[in-house]
């Protein structure tokens, strides 16, 4: 298992204190199993918002491709786009020899 990145550690910590605050204060809870309730769903939370939270190789990733897609449509190389097929050629080739949908 992947150990969590600084991000989510953060992410985690802040959603339990908070919300273990926030819940506290609303309930008024002054009882020992309900403070244990409530800090028990505060860490149950923090753990699904750490584990929600996007790894840094993910969004390290995500960001270039979306920056190599952004560059590729900003500027076209000639070089780079695949000649054009001729409308003959591929009209005239059968189903069966070209092998799309081709039953022996």
């Amino acid at each position: 298992m992947p150990r969590p990145n600084p991000a989510q550690l953060v992410y985690g910590s802040a959603t339990v204190m908070c919300s273990t605050l926030a819940m506290l204060l609303i309930s008024g809870a002054r009882s020992g199993p309900w403070i244990a309730l409530i800090a028990f769903a505060a860490l149950v939370l923090g753990l699904l918002v750490a584990l929600t939270v996007p790894s840094a190789r993910s969004t390290r990733a995500g960001r270039r491709a979306v920056g190599s897609v952004i560059a590729a449509a900003g500027s076209p190389r000639p070089e780079a786009q695949p000649a054009p097929v001729p409308a003959q050629h591929a009209a005239s080739a059968p189903a069966a020899t070209a092998g799309l949908g081709a039953r022996n």
